[in-house]
């Protein structure tokens, strides 16, 4: 067995087994490298894997926390822009800015977003227009600091995009729901409902390579056009 993979064993056994609870903190790297007497890569790749396998979170500053005993590998589709998506939709699919703004993080927003209250946020709203239709409502919450440059132009085409060419940024996980829920002031101004009384919410919080959130973002579909694919494993 490889050092990392015995790394990444032994951390998986301390979490599956409970040794290691949800919220603890990992070992640093250091510890580990002292531990297995082994480089930093080697424990970053160890640690990476648990990460992208949703049993552990790194934050910023603070370490590399536990984040689920017995995680299920729930993909959909993985983290794919909506721009990346389109092309497989076919039709006519437009894109309409509607908000760009910033505020500061407060209030209920400070529960999705791990930063500081206050920190700038810039907030954008996208309506997508398929076949003339307006069926999916994106409201995207960026940290500034994280993603500076931002302007309407780029919310129009790729954010993705902008964030892993032109910042040379690695978006690397994002934790994700799916619920519906009673539609909302901004679904009856912003999609085609008809008689619909409620939306499917897709919330993301997605996180960068180094374990900084940079996004928070809410999804609003319409019942007729959401359909859900994925790939589960036992």
């Amino acid at each position: 067995m490889s050092k990392y993979s015995q790394i990444y064993s032994d951390l998986l056994a301390s979490i599956t087994s409970e040794r290691l609870e949800r919220g603890a903190r990992l070992p640093s790297e250091t510890e580990l490298m002292e531990r297995y007497q082994t480089s930093r890569g080697t424990v970053r790749k160890a640690i990476e894997q648990l990460q992208e396998r949703g049993f552990a979170q790194k934050i910023h500053g603070k370490g590399t926390f536990v984040l689920s005993r017995a995680p299920i590998e729930f993909q959909l589709g993985g983290i794919v822009s909506f721009q990346e998506t389109y092309p497989r939709l076919g039709g006519n699919v437009r894109t309409e800015v509607v908000e760009f703004s910033q505020l500061p993080l407060e209030g209920s927003l400070c529960e999705h977003i791990q930063a500081e209250q206050g920190t700038l946020i810039t907030r954008i709203k996208r309506v997508r227009r398929i076949d003339g239709r307006r069926v999916i409502l994106d409201i995207n919450h960026f940290v500034a600091d994280l993603i500076p440059g931002l302007d309407r132009s780029i919310a129009e085409h790729s954010i993705y995009q902008f964030i892993e060419k032109s910042l040379q940024l690695q978006i690397s996980y994002s934790q994700r729901t799916i619920e519906a829920l009673p539609r909302g002031a901004d679904d009856l101004k912003h999609l085609d409902l008809d008689d619909q009384s409620h939306v499917i919410v897709v919330s993301n919080q997605t996180f960068l390579q180094d374990g900084r959130q940079f996004e928070y973002t809410q999804s609003r579909h319409t019942l007729d056009k959401f359909y859900f694919s994925d790939v589960a494993r036992r």
